[in-house]
């Protein structure tokens, strides 16, 4: 049997239908707005990698801090012989999972999880030189729909790293992590990524470095939208706004109208009219408190087991169990 299976969920138009439907709502409603998915074509996903080495952006090395000194007790504490990962993209953060499990002989079988076809591919061709032993069963899925794990050996390791449950609004992230929770059975965990609430001058410049490229990736959506539904529509017309918003403790990515402006969408007979300075939000990106994460995660069924942070106490990595 080969050790690499790929298991497509989606339809081949899946992601063309849904970022239509996207925009039809996004764009009608008020105040206008767009799921930060869209940001992912190739080069957004070259300016986020960008992004992930600015001075300004801390979470991805909080979070890899944390795993390099924590995946032994993780491997440890879940005994894990499948480890799932939902958006899983080059699997790149995941390897210092992998290496820990394996290194305690638990590790028979990786689930990543992710709509690109490609990354998933690329992903595994290079852990199965690595790891050649080991099993890798591909979905091509979108983790906020329902989804069916394949057949794998227990206890199982969901991880959802990189803070991007906070992409995802409250009511939204209820219905997440009861469906994950849906997935598990007694034995099995979920590893949760979440960055924390902290300085607001700190969480802002993440989101607006200094050097442009947040801006040029939040604006990049735009050229995402005329490429592939042939909009008319000047990235240059928007202002890249990052704010915090105390209340909700989540920072907003937004689009700001420079002069009224109307983009028009002939696919979906759609114009859009913008008014000076109004904005299109692009991205929620929610910061998280320990109280607030085991209550999110007790109320969804789970059983909050172990929390650890980076040094600095920046980003936090929640482990949950299912209990009998």
């Amino acid at each position: 049997m080969s050790p690499f299976r790929l298991t497509r969920t989606l339809p081949e138009d899946a992601t063309g239908a849904a970022l239509r439907a996207d925009v039809l709502h996004g764009l009608t409603r008020t105040p206008k707005e767009l799921p930060p998915k869209w940001f992912y074509d190739a080069r957004g996903s070259e300016l986020f990698e960008e992004i992930t080495r600015l001075p300004e952006y801390y979470p991805t090395r909080a979070e890899r801090e944390i795993l390099i000194d924590r995946a032994a007790e993780i491997a440890a504490a879940t005994g894990a012989r499948t480890l799932v990962e939902l958006g899983s993209g080059s699997s790149e953060k995941t390897r210092h999972l992998l290496r820990a499990l394996d290194d305690r002989s638990t590790l028979e079988s990786y689930v990543p999880v992710d709509v690109s076809e490609s990354a998933l591919t690329g992903a595994a061709e290079a852990l199965l030189t690595e790891y050649p032993a080991l099993r890798i069963h591909a979905l091509i899925a979108d983790f906020t729909r329902e989804i069916t794990l394949p057949e794998t050996p227990g206890p199982r390791l969901v991880a959802f790293l990189g803070g991007t449950v906070g992409n995802l609004l409250p009511a939204e992230r209820t219905r997440f992590l009861h469906a994950v929770r849906g997935l598990l059975e007694p034995g099995d965990a979920l590893l949760l990524g979440t960055d924390l609430v902290k300085e607001e001058d700190v969480l802002v410049r993440a989101y607006d470095d200094a050097a442009g490229v947040t801006a040029e990736f939040n604006r990049n959506v735009l050229n995402v939208l005329a490429r592939e539904l042939d909009a008319d529509v000047d990235p240059g017309d928007f202002d890249h706004v990052a704010l915090w918003d105390r209340e909700r403790e989540w920072i907003e990515m937004r689009l700001r109208a420079r002069t009224a402006v109307t983009v028009k969408i002939p696919e979906l007979d759609l114009v859009v009219p913008f008014d000076e300075g109004e904005e299109l939000r692009t991205e929620v990106s929610a910061k998280f408190r320990r109280e607030g994460v085991y209550a999110e995660l007790t109320d969804a069924g789970l059983t909050p087991a172990e929390w650890w942070t980076d040094r600095a106490g920046r980003f936090a990595l929640s482990l949950a169990t299912v209990t009998g």
